[in-house]
């Protein structure tokens, strides 16, 4: 297993970032969501492999291949955050730490946006800080990893 790899997830709608209500989410694109995260990841000695779909199966299907050769996981999980116990389930059977990063500060939205069937199994979780918690999360992510691994 390749415990320099990380998992990139960005859940259902996260394609539109740039155009989907930038007043909400800003400009960024997704390609430059996996760039800044990739760029991140291998200053500080990772990989990343990154997925994004509007199908939680495929979440899901990435997920379950994760633990195969993920040190991590980094998710925005978008609207599945509020309504999916099958990614919870997903990451919570991988056993890998994750971080749950949300673009847009979701407890100053709507009710429905403030609770994460994610956030108390999340290692780290991120919110309100744009594109850059992104970097954050990985950041935060990597520390954790690290102190894992001089723990063995």
């Amino acid at each position: 297993m390749s415990t320099r790899r990380l998992l990139l997830v960005n859940g259902p709608n996260l394609n539109l970032l740039g155009t989907r209500e930038p007043e909400v989410y800003g400009t960024a694109t997704l390609a430059d969501v996996e760039k800044i995260v990739a760029d991140a990841a291998s200053a500080a000695g990772y990989e990343v492999r990154a997925v994004q779909s509007n199908h939680e199966g495929v979440l899901l299907d990435a997920i379950h291949a994760a633990r195969e050769d993920c040190a991590g996981i980094i998710i925005n999980p978008g609207g599945l955050t509020h309504t999916s116990v099958v990614l919870r389930d997903a990451l919570s059977g991988v056993a890998l730490p994750f971080a749950e990063v949300h673009v847009s500060d979701v407890y100053a939205r709507e009710a429905f946006r403030h609770h994460s069937y994610l956030t108390d199994i999340a290692a780290v979780h991120v919110v309100g800080e744009g594109i850059q918690g992104y970097v954050r999360a990985l950041r935060e992510l990597v520390t954790l990893l690290a102190g894992q691994e001089t723990n063995r």
